[in-house]
């Protein structure tokens, strides 16, 4: 069976303590449970959490979505993440399997990175890394007015952001992102083509503006 694999790279640096990491804590509950409705995204995706604060780390292998279990995270640090991105290209190099002469490989990964704040680190050199790496769609969400749009830019053609990195607007964007793998496992299934645009993803809510 082809996966599809989903990856969630989120930002637990200190200045998400509180109520956006409660929120981001929800919102992958939210993600698992909404999915498991799904029969399409039951049987194709898989989901993935890595989390960058002082380090990056790989908190859950890509996993079905029947075992998947949201994982516990705290906020604490600073923002790694050129180390989160350099971890990603790692795991999507171990993980999702290549298609060969003789077998269909996986789907190509959608990839959801979310910060609230400036790199503290050498993101390009991760950058390099990850453009290495073959990806489907990747969608990099600035949360709240501190987050650096203009990296964002560079790693993510479709940059969104949340003018508040406060409980309702991270839960929308996890409804979104719920939403997106939805629509995207239907449509691999349907139409045998990886999705590697915007217009291929549903419209985002009105609190996750596209940011152009």
């Amino acid at each position: 069976m082809r996966r599809l694999p989903v990856y969630l790279v989120l930002d637990t640096s200190g200045s998400m303590a509180g109520q956006p990491i409660e929120a981001v804590k929800k919102g992958v509950q939210l993600l698992a449970s909404t999915l498991r409705q799904d029969p399409y995204a039951l049987e194709t995706a898989c989901i993935s959490v890595i989390t960058f604060n002082t380090e990056a780390q790989q908190i859950t292998p890509l996993t079905d979505i029947i075992t998947f279990q949201p994982p516990d995270i705290k906020a604490q640090g600073i923002t790694s993440l050129g180390a989160a991105l350099k971890l990603l290209a790692e795991k999507i190099g171990q993980e999702v399997v290549k298609t060969t002469p003789e077998k269909r490989g996986d789907w190509k990964p959608l990839i959801f990175i979310m910060t609230d704040g400036a790199p503290t680190d050498d993101w390009q050199s991760g950058l390099k890394e990850l453009k290495k790496i073959k990806t489907g769609i990747i969608v990099c969400c600035a949360a709240g007015n501190d987050a650096r749009i203009d990296v964002l830019k560079q790693i993510s053609e479709v940059v969104v952001e949340l003018k508040t990195a406060d409980t309702e607007a991270i839960k929308k964007f996890f409804q979104w992102i719920s939403a997106s793998v939805s629509t995207t496992s239907k449509k691999v299934d349907l139409s045998k083509k990886d999705v590697s645009a915007l217009d291929e993803l549903p419209p985002p809510p009105p609190e996750v503006n596209i940011v152009t």
